[in-house]
């Protein structure tokens, strides 16, 4: 046979058949006289096997392991571990197909806010938040709190998601105080005031997270940046005053909103 009929017979291409010699999963056959190459019977199988381990997913290296061992004690531990990586496969398929049923009821029940998908922690805070359509600050909260969801380890997320919850019934008023402050000087009074607002909402808890220099890099310089200079200068103050409430419960007082 040539190269064209073995490469029908098995059903594969002729491009994979000189793949497959150059990588030394199959051996060179005989050439004619004329040059070209001639394939029996066994460079069918051989062909053939290569062919059905591929399907089952091996990789080319994988297969070359398998094909060195005639014995077969080598393909049962391959196919050992293949079968155990598909496992841990469909597992992820099945968790992510149960999240996306949850989220396709959301979407037919109208309730997928726009910055969805999202998981169900952040789902279950935006909802309490409301609709806060005339609140550019409530604009870049919902953006922050979608990019955290996706960045922050699980863990981490769902306790800060819920430290959050504490937030969502009194966000309205202080996203007002913000909203005011878009144009205004940092050393405008309403700073101090909306600070005060913010820090007044926020939970104890809030204080376990340091709040980072400016210029630090990261995630938190992208959040300031995007806010006006006295926006920026209330909720850092806001949050140093969290953080200061936070230290002083620690040490053994009662604070505001304590988990």
């Amino acid at each position: 046979m040539r190269i064209g009929e073995i490469a029908a017979l098995v059903g594969v291409t002729p491009r994979a058949v000189r793949h497959y010699h150059r990588l030394g999963l199959l051996p060179e056959p005989a050439r004619l006289p004329n040059g070209y190459r001639e394939y029996g019977i066994r460079d069918a199988v051989l062909l053939a096997r290569v062919r059905r381990l591929t399907e089952l997913g091996l990789g080319l290296d994988e297969v070359r392991d398998v094909l060195a061992d005639d014995a077969g004690r080598e393909l049962v531990e391959v196919l050992e571990e293949l079968d155990d990586d598909l496992a841990r496969q469909e597992a992820v398929i099945r968790a992510r197909r149960a999240r996306l049923s949850g989220l396709l009821a959301e979407a037919r029940g109208g309730r997928l806010t726009a910055e969805g998908p999202v998981s169900p922690e952040l789902a279950a805070l935006l909802a309490g938040v409301g609709e806060l359509p005339d609140s550019p600050m409530a604009v870049k909260d919902r953006e922050i709190l979608a990019l955290l969801d996706t960045v922050v380890p699980a863990e981490e997320r769902a306790r800060l998601m819920g430290l959050m919850h504490e937030v969502s019934g009194s966000a309205a008023e202080v996203y007002g105080l913000l909203d005011a402050l878009a144009d205004a000087p940092v050393d405008d009074p309403r700073v101090e005031e909306a600070a005060r607002a913010l820090a007044g909402v926020l939970p104890d808890g809030i204080g376990r997270f340091e709040l980072p220099a400016e210029g630090s890099g990261g995630l938190a310089d992208v959040f300031f940046a995007d806010l006006a200079p006295a926006q920026s200068a209330a909720v850092r103050r806001g949050l140093e005053l969290v953080a200061e409430r936070f230290e002083g419960v620690s040490e053994g007082g009662e604070g505001h909103g304590g988990e």
